[in-house]
C-alpha cells in the first residue's frame, strides 16, 4: 500500500470528559486516557494513519482547555498542526476547518475526517479501507462515510440507510437516520440496510465545498477565505461567529447530493461508557474487570479501577468503582449512562 499523494487526515479531538469522570476531566477527555494500554485513544488514532498519510498532512483539533495535553500526547507532531478551536462550535464547523486547511495547502486534495475516541484493533483492514476511500473520494463528487455492521439494536447511535452497491464495495446512502427508539432498531437490524453511522468521513476539498455553497454559505465563504499562512488572527475572528452550531451530519451529509459508504470490515467499538471495558480488559472467574491495586471477595460482574490507593469488593455484584487521587466513583451498571446527570453536584474543582 503506497500514501495517496494528495491524502490528509483531521482528528477531531475534543469533549467534555463526562462519561469516563471521574478519570476524564474538562482538560483530560476519553481521547487522552489510558484505558486500554500505554498509549492513549488519541495516540492511536495517529498512529493508524501510518502508510496512509504522512505525520506532515495530519491536523489535529482540540479545544484550548485540552491543548496542553493534546500535544504532550502527540510529541510527535509539530505544535502548529495541533489546532485549538476558540470557541465549540460542533463538528459542522470543524468539518469546515479541516476542509479549509487541506485547501490551503492544496486544492485538490483529500480529506478523511475522523474522531479521536473510538477504538479499532484490526489495523491493517482499517488502513487499506481508509485508503480506499481516499481513492474513491478523489475521483467523485460524492462525500463518503464509513459504516458499521450493527452488533445489536443499539439506540445511542445514528443510523445509515444503505442503497445498492455502486462501483466496488462502496454503496450509496439512501438516507441518514437520526438515533433510533428500541422498537426502530430492531427492525434495522432485522432489515439488514441499516449500518451504525461512525462519524467517519472522507471528501475531495472540492466536493465538499462545493455542498457547503449549496446549503451552508457561511461555512463556505469561511473555507475560500482561510490563509495559506498563519491562521492564528483569522480563526480567533472567523470561527466563533460560524453558524450554524450543529453536526456535520445534519448541516451537510443529510442533504449532500451524493453520499455513499463503505461497510467496516475491521472492528470499531466507540467506547461510550465505562460499561464498555469488559469487551476488551480481561476479567476474573467471577466477571470482575479489575485494573490496579483491587481485591475483591464474593464480588462478581463489577468493573473496577485503581489509580492508586487500594480499593477492597466483599459480597457486592454489578457495580462501577473508579478511584482517582481526588474523587471516588461508586455506581451500579445500569446507572452508568445517568453519571451525567450526577456531574451538577460534583465540585467544579473536580470536573
Amino acid at each position: 500500500m503506497t500514501e495517496n499523494p494528495r491524502a490528509y487526515a483531521c482528528i477531531m479531538a475534543g469533549g467534555s470528559g463526562e462519561r469516563f469522570w471521574p478519570m476524564s476531566r474538562r482538560h483530560m477527555p476519553k481521547h487522552l486516557l489510558r484505558l486500554f494500554s500505554e498509549r492513549t485513544l488519541l495516540e492511536e488514532a495517529v498512529r493508524r494513519l501510518e502508510g496512509v498519510v504522512p505525520p506532515d498532512r495530519i491536523l489535529v483539533l482540540t479545544n484550548a482547555a485540552q491543548l496542553a495535553g493534546t500535544r504532550e500526547a502527540l510529541r510527535s507532531l509539530p505544535a502548529v498542526q495541533i489546532l485549538a478551536e476558540p470557541a465549540k462550535r460542533d463538528t459542522a464547523a470543524a468539518a469546515a476547518l479541516a476542509t479549509a486547511w487541506v485547501r490551503a495547502r492544496d486544492p485538490e486534495g483529500v480529506l478523511a475526517l475522523l474522531p479521536a475516541d473510538a477504538l479499532i484493533k484490526d489495523t491493517a483492514t482499517y488502513r487499506r479501507q481508509l485508503a480506499a476511500a481516499l481513492t474513491r473520494a478523489a475521483g467523485t463528487p460524492a462525500l463518503l462515510t464509513f459504516a458499521i455492521k450493527p452488533a445489536h439494536p443499539a439506540t445511542g447511535f445514528g443510523y445509515l440507510e444503505l442503497g445498492e452497491t455502486g462501483e466496488g464495495a462502496f454503496r450509496r446512502v439512501v438516507r441518514f437516520v437520526e438515533k433510533p427508539d428500541r422498537a426502530a432498531a430492531e427492525r434495522y437490524v432485522a432489515g439488514g440496510r441499516h449500518a451504525w453511522n461512525a462519524g467517519m468521513f472522507v471528501w475531495r476539498v472540492g466536493a465538499f465545498l462545493a455542498e457547503a455553497e449549496r446549503h451552508t454559505p457561511m461555512l463556505a465563504q469561511f473555507i475560500r477565505d482561510f490563509p495559506a499562512g498563519d491562521a492564528t488572527a483569522f480563526l480567533a475572528a472567523r470561527f466563533p461567529p460560524l453558524e450554524p452550531k450543529v453536526s456535520v451530519d445534519y448541516a451537510i451529509m443529510e442533504k449532500a447530493a451524493q453520499v455513499e459508504t463503505l461497510l467496516a470490515e475491521f472492528d470499531w467499538d466507540d467506547v461510550g461508557t465505562w460499561t464498555a471495558l469488559p469487551a476488551h480488559l480481561p476479567a476474573d472467574a467471577a466477571g470482575n474487570t479489575l485494573r490496579g491495586p483491587v481485591v475483591v471477595h464474593e464480588a462478581a460482574n463489577n468493573i473496577v479501577l485503581s489509580n492508586g490507593r487500594t480499593v477492597a469488593l466483599c459480597g457486592v455484584r454489578d457495580l462501577v468503582v473508579v478511584e482517582t487521587p481526588d474523587a471516588v466513583l461508586v455506581c451500579h451498571r445500569d446507572a452508568v449512562p445517568a453519571i451525567k446527570q450526577l456531574l451538577p453536584q460534583v465540585p467544579p474543582a473536580q470536573l
